[in-house]
């Protein structure tokens, strides 16, 4: 029984959306399995590792009746991908295994019962929905996601907070050292709603969204966040539990202010992390009129030094930053001048961007 034939870019490209999600090895076999489903004029495909959900359409248009398989998604993805781009693939059922055929090449792939493919049930209660550009949302999750903990035993760290909160939509990711918040104003005026979406959710949707001026699709609930996006669907289960409050973390207040650009201080940092100790990463800011100067060491006793001249005229400072944290956001932002509010050596630090009026990034300090 034919379910598809479709040139190969047809079927290979909804098939690599959704099988970034799958791992090569799982307790459960069938999660290591797409669905791929035809019926009413459609193909779609099908992946979920229990907590996340994606679905694809294909560009094809199948006839026949309704039909439903699992295959091991990663080998017909290698398959696929094996096959010379103009190949005519066609994929057939026969009893519980799938042939698939292109020219002169016949590969058979067993299955499992599509009738056991789990998926995640669609939430009950309040949802709020809105859409938004895109490059929009793509932009705002690049802007924050690389703060997030990884595997951090605070649990509602390990992912980003997203809200909706009087007709702007928030973003905000921490891992107990650094925070960075991002916002935009939304059309609608929208039910409150405030989730945690897991880290492996955002990086995925950050790889799917594209640049385009095409809307996404956003459903929050209790529950879940869904997003939908050209011939994608992302549903993902949340992280249960209480986001940190994020607004005691900003600064405000902070006197002592220094103007730089950001590529002459990401150069600058670059050079000086190469002698920085390999475990702490810490640089020494050392803060003087109209000066900056940026010191490392390392346990063998060697140093690097960088003195720029600065837009600075607050109190004389000398404080510590584990320079990721600083090249972080300096990699993931693009505003050409970066503004640096201080309190004290023992205060965290205020990192914004004229260019980005609805960005902030917090860095504390570390002792060196």
């Amino acid at each position: 029984m034919v379910l598809v034939k479709a040139k190969r870019d047809e079927l290979l490209i909804p098939l690599a959306a959704v099988s970034g999600i799958i791992e090569r090895r799982h307790t459960l076999p069938i999660l290591s399995n797409v669905l791929i489903e035809r019926g009413a004029g459609a193909l779609s495909f099908l992946a979920t590792d229990i907590e996340i959900q994606i679905t694809a359409r294909g560009a094809v248009d199948p006839s026949g009746e309704a039909r439903a398989v699992t295959v091991g998604a990663r080998k017909l993805v290698d398959i696929l991908r094996a096959l010379p781009e103009d190949a005519e693939v066609t994929l057939q059922q026969q009893d519980k295994r799938l042939l698939l055929k292109a020219g002169k090449s016949r590969f058979i792939l067993q299955t499992l019962p599509a009738e056991d493919f789990p998926r995640l049930a669609r939430p009950a209660g309040e949802v709020a929905r809105f859409s938004l550009p895109e490059k929009a949302l793509k932009r705002l999750l690049g802007l924050v996601q690389y703060a997030m903990a990884q595997q951090d035993i605070r649990y509602y760290l390990n992912g980003l907070l997203m809200m909706v909160e009087d007709g702007t939509l928030k973003l905000v990711a921490t891992d107990g050292h650094r925070l960075a918040f991002a916002s935009m104003a939304l059309d609608a005026q929208l039910p409150r709603q405030e989730v945690i979406v897991p880290r492996k959710s955002v990086v995925e949707l950050t790889k799917l969204l594209s640049e385009s001026d095409a809307e996404v699709r956003v459903e929050l609930s209790a529950t879940q966040a869904a997003f939908a996006f050209g011939t994608v669907e992302l549903v993902s289960k949340l992280v249960d539990g209480k986001f940190p409050d994020y607004t005691r973390v900003i600064p405000v207040g902070h006197k002592n202010k220094l103007l730089i650009d950001r590529e002459v201080l990401r150069q600058a940092l670059l050079r000086a992390a190469i002698l920085s100790n390999e475990k702490f990463r810490g640089v020494r800011w050392v803060l003087t009129d109209g000066g900056l100067k940026i010191v490392s060491s390392n346990a063998e006793q060697e140093e690097a030094e960088e003195t720029l001249e600065v837009g600075y005229a607050g109190d004389a400072l000398d404080i510590g930053f584990n320079v990721n944290y600083l090249l972080d956001v300096l990699n993931n932002v693009t505003g050409s001048e970066l503004e640096c509010r201080f309190g004290d050596a023992a205060s965290s630090a205020l990192l914004s961007f004229p260019s980005e009026a609805d960005f902030k990034y917090v860095v504390m300090p570390m002792r060196i």
